[in-house]
């Protein structure tokens, strides 16, 4: 069977832009390949005009394509830029900025990492929706745009069409999201591995505000999150994770919260939804024994979270990455 073209994503290079974030749609979607090694992404940049594009370090990059190179794209990713001076001060769009922006056909999806989610804002597109940047910003944000739904608290936001990341390293989580949202776990977790970054980050970006006071180092709970890991078709109790860490209930579930931002109960129904999501993809196994593999215990109470995490029934799921799998 001929190769099915590649889903384009144009990454828009604007001034003073963080070379971190240019990189990070270029090194996950790249590294996304079909069961044969087929790209399944194809990853361009451009500027407001060909030519050379000055970061916010010491030097610039050369951008081959200019903005109607956006009117090619399938996925449009802005990363943030640093000299947008109307955007970020008023919340209006640049001439050219604008220019640019109207090239994008509609139903284009659209992707803002950290605070090029103000680009996006301006433009127009997340009025009435759920968003969020980089919490430094997420106040003023707010202020600027009060059209927008904004989640301070999150690594990223999906709202379908448009999809937002908190600050830097959050838009590694969004592209690794919109990978598994688009070609399943499989094909995430494989990025993920050759990236060597966590498939899935827990919480959101409360664990990464400063204090004001901050504590004393004292214990994790890395051993408890990895003795769960190889347990996760067992029943657990806190009980059971606290005993791993030798410190009571109530001092473990505050210093797990406070490292991933949810609690143990919600963080071992997403691994257990993640193991499911496995499952589903590469076996064939029947639901009642997916839900007792990933410790659901029954496909009733599997399909529920997963339902409840993914928006589809592990049914239509398994359909869905399986049929994809195999063409």
């Amino acid at each position: 069977m001929a190769a099915s073209v590649a889903h384009r994503v144009v990454v828009l290079a604007l001034p003073g832009l963080l070379p971190f974030e240019l990189g990070i749609p270029h090194r996950i979607f790249g590294r996304a390949k079909d069961a044969e090694g087929r790209p399944l992404y194809e990853i361009l940049t451009c500027g407001l005009a060909p030519g050379a594009v000055q970061t916010d370090a010491d030097f610039a990059v050369a951008v081959t394509h200019g903005p109607d190179l956006l009117a090619t794209a399938d996925t449009v990713v802005v990363p943030a830029s640093y000299e947008l001076g109307p955007v970020h001060e008023e919340g209006r769009l640049t001439e050219a900025l604008a220019a640019a922006l109207a090239h994008i056909r509609p139903g284009t999806r659209l992707v803002s990492i950290c605070t090029g989610s103000y680009v996006l804002a301006a433009a127009g597109y997340l009025d009435g929706r759920r968003a969020t940047t980089h919490w430094a910003s997420a106040e003023h944000f707010q202020r600027l745009f009060p059209a927008v739904r904004v989640d301070p608290d999150v690594l990223y936001t999906d709202d379908g069409d448009v999809l937002t990341s908190a600050g830097v390293a959050a838009g590694i989580d969004l592209c690794l999201h919109i990978v598994r949202r688009d070609h399943g776990a499989t094909v995430a977790n494989d990025v993920a591995r050759r990236t060597v970054v966590p498939p899935h980050r827990d919480g959101g970006q409360a664990q990464f505000i400063e204090r004001p006071v901050p504590r004393a180092q004292q214990p994790g709970t890395t051993s408890a999150r990895a003795w769960v890991l190889d347990r996760l078709h067992e029943p657990l109790s806190l009980t059971d994770l606290a005993r791993q860490e030798a410190v009571s209930v109530r001092t473990f579930t505050r210093r797990f919260r406070e490292e991933s931002g949810v609690s143990p109960g919600q963080w071992i129904v997403a691994q257990r939804v993640e193991r499911a999501r496995q499952l589903l993809e590469a076996t064939d196994l029947p639901m009642e024994r997916v839900a007792r593999e990933a410790g659901f215990g029954t496909a009733q109470s599997m399909r529920k979270h997963v339902r409840a995490a993914l928006g589809v029934s592990p049914t239509a799921y398994r359909r869905t990455f399986r049929d994809a799998a195999s063409t």
